[in-house]
């Protein structure tokens, strides 16, 4: 395993047990359906760690755990893969998920979360050395915010740059930990969220994919001035905007990058696919223009569809050398 100095990327999140059922459709109000059911480790954290590590980058995962067959699994899956681990042990039982997936891919999802509620600000600040030599640190809202913001803190004292995955919709996102983003890599829905959240605009995540360049561009921009935004669109794949004084190595402030031709079987972690390779990416080749590590997020993103699970369908694949 890497020893925590190694590590490229640091990952704050979560874990959790997924129990998934497979459906022709998925179920309505007062259905009952009978479907093919899996088990396997999932969590936006962990998944996210694991497409980190499996596309090449040394990798540490900070996360809270219960004392359970639970815990026992994300340890040996962390040491499978080469990641890091530094656990904050809980009293609650390791975070679970309840998943639906319909013959086309597309899925729903409950959370119960478990030991993943309990990750502090104060553990993470006892774990700042983990940051050593680190190049980005990424963290989801399926942690406590608080949690995620002293990381940030830290990592923008050690000079890694910082990567928000404001998932899911619904969690709070507070104005300090926007400010403390680097780059934020929501979904439509996360998107619209968050601009009616911090700028009291409405808009329709279903249109999002439809929106003039320029006009996308400028909610970016009103939503994360100092930031780079990448929305992920699912099949019309992602949109990018930056700074004018902060691109990142590309040659446009803004633009969209066409998603991968994929026969996609189960989207569950599709959006942890493209940010762990996104950073993975990063922090491999930090010289790279940015739409190259957003080209190969998105190509590693659809291999992840064409398999069933979430942090299990991960591909072993890393960036192309120069």
């Amino acid at each position: 395993m890497h020893a925590p100095w190694s590590a490229k990327v640091v990952v704050i999140g979560s874990f959790n047990i997924d129990h998934v059922w497979a459906l022709p459709a998925l179920p309505q109000v007062g259905q009952t359906l009978v479907g093919e059911y899996h088990t396997g480790p999932g969590g936006k954290g962990f998944n996210q760690a694991t497409a980190c590590a499996r596309a090449g980058a040394a990798t540490a995962f900070v996360c809270s755990l219960g004392t359970d067959a639970g815990s026992q699994i994300a340890r040996e899956l962390a040491h499978a893969d080469g990641i890091t681990l530094h656990v904050q042990a809980s009293d609650a039982p390791t975070g679970t998920a309840g998943i639906y997936v319909d013959a086309a891919g597309c899925n729903t999802i409950v959370i119960g979360p478990g030991a993943n509620a309990s990750l502090s600000a104060g553990f993470i600040s006892e774990h700042a050395a983990v940051l050593q030599g680190a190049a980005v640190m990424i963290a989801q809202l399926e942690s406590p915010p608080a949690a995620v913001e002293a990381g940030f803190r830290l990592a923008r004292d050690a000079g890694a740059v910082t990567v928000l995955n404001p998932a899911p919709a619904d969690a709070r996102l507070g104005a300090e930990l926007l400010a403390l983003s680097d780059v934020i890599t929501p979904n439509e829905t996360e998107f619209c969220a968050q601009l009616q959240r911090h700028q009291g605009l409405e808009l329709a995540a279903d249109g999002v994919a439809a929106l003039d360049g320029a006009q996308l561009h400028r909610h970016c921009r009103d939503l994360l001035p100092a930031g780079s935004v990448i929305i992920t669109l699912g099949a019309a794949g992602c949109f990018v905007s930056h700074p004018e004084a902060q691109r990142r190595g590309d040659a446009e402030a803004y633009y969209r990058v066409a998603a991968s031709p994929a026969k996609a079987i189960d989207t569950t972690g599709a959006g942890d696919a493209f940010n762990g390779a996104l950073v993975a990416s990063m922090a491999q080749f930090p010289a790279r223009a940015f739409a190259r590590h957003v080209a190969f997020a998105t190509a590693y993103a659809g291999r992840a569809t064409e398999q069933r699970g979430a942090a299990a369908a991960m591909p072993r694949q890393a960036p192309p050398p120069d």
